[in-house]
């Protein structure tokens, strides 16, 4: 057992200090702030860190969230593109689904009708997708969907690390409940106005 400890501890350092060099390592990063890529003309903002947190962004009053975080993008494009305030308008990515709500029931803390993973419901274009915590991240992810296909999703993201991508694909398929399943055990499920 004290060997099996020892191990996982010198993989978390490794795991670390690799993070921490890598950036620098393998290209040039944009400037924490800049724009990386955008989606109905909402842009999306490098963070560099995942952890990294430059303020918080109002507007009106209203709690965007923190910059440039991935909850203040999906919000910032709820509120810009759909004119849409959630009634809580606090809370980390993970907080956005909420295990209460059944399937198409309607989030109240959001004022979105939430899906869970798998979903009588197919995801659309502009849901909210919600993954689950990690090891490394114990507040989650929030993206959103920017294409649908018969088999594949595609997400925009703000903050997926240094070395991440704006975009990213996940896998789909119509299980044998005929239920929407999205193929990542992180996805607990998505959101929609």
């Amino acid at each position: 057992m004290k060997i099996i400890l020892l191990i996982i501890g010198i993989s978390l350092i490794t795991y670390f200090s690799i993070e921490k060099l890598r950036p620098n390592l393998i290209y040039d990063h944009p400037k924490v702030g800049e724009k990386v890529d955008s989606l109905n003309n909402v842009y999306v903002y490098y963070n560099d860190k995942v952890g990294n947190v430059i303020g918080r962004n109002t507007k009106e009053g209203y709690n965007i969230g923190l910059k440039y975080q991935c909850v203040e993008f999906v919000k910032r494009y709820y509120y810009q593109y759909y004119n849409h305030k959630m009634p809580d308008s606090y809370g980390h990515a993970l907080s956005f689904y909420n295990i209460k709500f059944k399937d198409g029931e309607l989030n109240t803390q959001r004022n979105l009708l939430q899906f869970t993973n798998p979903s009588s419901s197919k995801p659309k274009i502009g849901d909210l997708i919600v993954f689950d915590a990690t090891i490394f991240n114990s507040y989650g992810h929030v993206a959103i969907v920017s294409n649908v296909s018969d088999n594949k999703i595609e997400i925009i993201q703000q903050n997926p690390g240094p070395n991440g991508s704006s975009r990213d694909n996940f896998y789909m398929k119509l299980n044998n409940q005929s239920k929407w399943e999205i193929e990542s055990a992180r996805i607990l499920g998505w959101l929609r106005k």
